[in-house]
């Protein structure tokens, strides 16, 4: 599927995968569904006033999440030779967080872009924000 090619991080057996098992999907409400789907979210244990996030959930299709992550390594990996809002958060997020972390939210994020494109089916086109200090996503 061209949108999805359109994605980084997204080849031809990732667009494949994704056709495969979710078509447009029209089997999740959200762009949110599809991540928990994928197992791409962190278990949360709260109690109390206080909440903390725990490792991924690993629920779901493992090998769609497998290849995505496999995806998401090379665009982070990428992300600091690029300008756009995408690569500016990947970024910004290596410089708080560990590797592995970045590749599994830039994952999560990437699913979620996914289910986004494939709603409006529309391709993937970078977005570039004038104030490169704001913070706005391209999901």
């Amino acid at each position: 599927d061209k949108i999805l090619l359109s994605i980084p991080g997204v080849g031809p057996i990732i667009a494949s995968a994704f056709v495969a098992s979710i078509g447009r999907g029209q089997a999740f409400n959200t762009a949110k569904e599809l991540g928990v789907w994928l197992g791409l979210t962190p278990k949360q244990f709260a109690s109390g006033h206080r909440s903390v996030n725990g490792n991924i959930t690993k629920r779901g299709n493992g090998y769609l999440r497998k290849q995505l992550i496999h995806g998401a390594r090379t665009v982070v990996s990428h992300a600091s030779k690029k300008q756009d809002d995408l690569n500016l958060w990947i970024t910004q997020l290596r410089s708080r967080k560990s590797i592995c972390s970045t590749v599994v939210a830039t994952a999560h994020r990437l699913a979620r872009l996914i289910w986004i494109l494939l709603q409006k089916q529309v391709p993937y086109a970078p977005q570039y924000t004038a104030n490169q200090g704001a913070s706005h996503g391209t999901c």
